[in-house]
């Protein structure tokens, strides 16, 4: 399991806006963001997205963080969402539309929006730009990741040096979970808030590509059988082994 670092003191005089869709990606990191820099704000975006229960979670969530720990609530700024109903428009893809979830010939799933993570960094970017929130915080994952191109590393890294140049601004992309599997996410929301935390984002994030916020699990709300439930499930079984297994290792 990866060992997670203490946060650098540095951190706190920095400001920093967190990619928030309210699941337990996004959520995790704005735990970590909270943690580590002086002001915090938010940003979601509305595209049509076929899972709209995650945009009604997310002010829930954010109440919820603000009340979990004192400096959580003093660090926590504003929430900004944005309506980008064209993404949906021209995405073409089982996250916009009515379909049955599938790969396709390229090899990606049909749940990938084309483009999606480099608009939402680069409107996040410009909303930064006029509040003074020098890093962007995103989810992404290479290590438990569908294969989108849009979450690799070195796309982001190539991002940031073009936002860098397009708006003559130095700006840090920040991407916590890029290495983590999902197992090591839970570990990461237990690291930054305790049980607490881990227990909001189970109870209150929503992941479920199909909108599913109805049925309840061991790991937290949706359908079960999507990618992205299925993947959640596996993360929570194998970390909340690790965890008895290492309880049980600290018995005399």
């Amino acid at each position: 399991m990866t060992q997670f670092t203490e946060y650098a003191s540095v951190g706190r005089e920095m400001a920093a806006l967190v990619l928030f869709s309210g699941g337990q990606d996004s959520t995790t990191c704005l735990g970590w963001a909270l943690e580590r820099f002086g002001r915090v704000e938010t940003i979601g975006v509305d595209y049509g997205q076929r899972h709209q229960a995650e945009l009604e979670c997310r002010v829930r969530v954010r109440e919820k963080m603000a009340q979990l720990k004192p400096q959580w609530g003093e660090r926590l700024g504003d929430d900004h969402l944005l309506k980008l109903p064209v993404l949906g428009e021209i995405a073409d893809c089982a996250l916009t539309d009515e379909r049955r979830i599938a790969f396709e010939a390229s090899g990606l799933p049909n749940t990938f929006v084309p483009g999606r993570n480099l608009l939402f960094f680069t409107l996040a970017a410009s909303l930064a730009y006029r509040r003074g929130l020098r890093v962007l915080v995103g989810g992404m994952c290479e290590t438990d990741y569908s294969g989108y191109p849009d979450c690799r590393d070195n796309t982001l890294k190539s991002l940031q040096v073009t936002l860098d140049l397009g708006l003559d601004m130095p700006f840090i992309i920040e991407t916590p979970l890029m290495r983590l599997s999902k197992a090591e996410t839970w570990a990461l929301a237990e690291h930054v808030g305790g049980d607490p935390f881990v227990e909001l984002v189970r109870n209150d994030t929503h992941t479920c590509y199909m909108g599913d916020h109805q049925h309840r699990h061991v790991w937290g709300y949706g359908c079960g059988e999507c990618p992205a439930c299925k993947l959640r499930a596996q993360g929570w079984a194998s970390w909340s082994e690790h965890a008895r297994f290492a309880d049980a290792s600290t018995v005399v």
